[in-house]
């Protein structure tokens, strides 16, 4: 069982989404920091490739999360592994678009049970162990920057990523007596399989790697909200605030036919 206070593991961290995309570079950054990490995702493979690049540092659980079942052994398989954790972070997610209004639920059911749903069982499978951690713990969850305004096609992806903003400021403060600190982590658009799929503009793209430093930085400074890049959340919250403007002139302009 690791121990998070050995000299080269300073904190012991669950990521969940790390097969692939931020969950992965966000995974390795911390690896290369120092941290132990337990990976978690469906693809056992890319995770396995993962821990052979450093064995003593990196343990994995794999598990499809949408399936119901597998939700039962996780928390007995991270207590295998670890006496505690000290930062947990949800990097898991999918996108996909609504191209007619009258789209079904089986869309948004899908999309909340990953970018949402699996997000509130993470937790509550970490929660033990994260009351155990001596070192200050915390939750962390990727969300979107879509959550700041309106986008075209967005109805299902920017809904649950907007739910997940605000389950996480309310366990922020529910937390608080039991010393668990909560992070909200927004990116733009980065590169990776899910925005590999966009047929549209997409401004201020960063490399995953990129990425992931920012995030491992703000979560070191205890950041509750990690937004970036600002040149892209600056204006997106500002159209929050002005939605008249944003609805009248620029939310049209990122239609798949147009380009910024």
């Amino acid at each position: 069982m690791a121990n998070s206070k050995t000299q080269a593991q300073k904190k012991n961290v669950w990521v969940v989404g790390a097969s692939s995309g931020i969950g992965r570079a966000v995974a390795q950054q911390l690896v290369h920091e120092g941290h132990f990490v337990v990976l978690s995702g469906r693809n056992v493979a890319a995770l396995e490739s993962m821990k052979s690049q450093a064995p003593t540092r990196i343990a994995c659980v794999a598990f499809d999360l949408t399936d119901q079942s597998h939700w039962v052994t996780v928390t007995q398989q991270l207590a295998g592994i670890v006496d505690q954790l000290d930062l947990v972070i949800y990097a898991a997610g999918v996108c996909e678009y609504v191209d007619t209004v009258d789209t079904g639920l089986a869309l948004y059911r899908r999309v909340f049970e990953v970018n949402f749903f699996a997000a509130v069982q993470t937790l509550n499978c970490a929660l033990p162990l994260l009351k155990r951690s001596d070192n200050r713990p915390r939750m962390a969850a990727v969300g979107s920057l879509s959550a700041q305004a309106a986008f075209t096609r967005a109805q299902a992806y920017g809904a649950s990523k907007a739910a997940l903003e605000y389950w996480l400021d309310c366990q922020r403060i529910d937390l608080q007596n039991d010393g668990i600190a909560v992070s909200v982590i927004s990116p733009g658009f980065v590169e990776t399989p899910m925005t590999a799929n966009n047929d549209f503009a997409m401004p201020a793209m960063m490399s995953a790697q990129s990425a992931a430093k920012i995030i491992v930085r703000g979560l070191d400074q205890e950041r509750m909200h990690i937004r970036f890049p600002k040149r892209l959340y600056w204006p997106l919250r500002i159209a929050g605030w002005v939605p008249k403007l944003w609805f009248g002139w620029l939310a049209d302009r990122l239609q798949r036919s147009q380009s910024l």
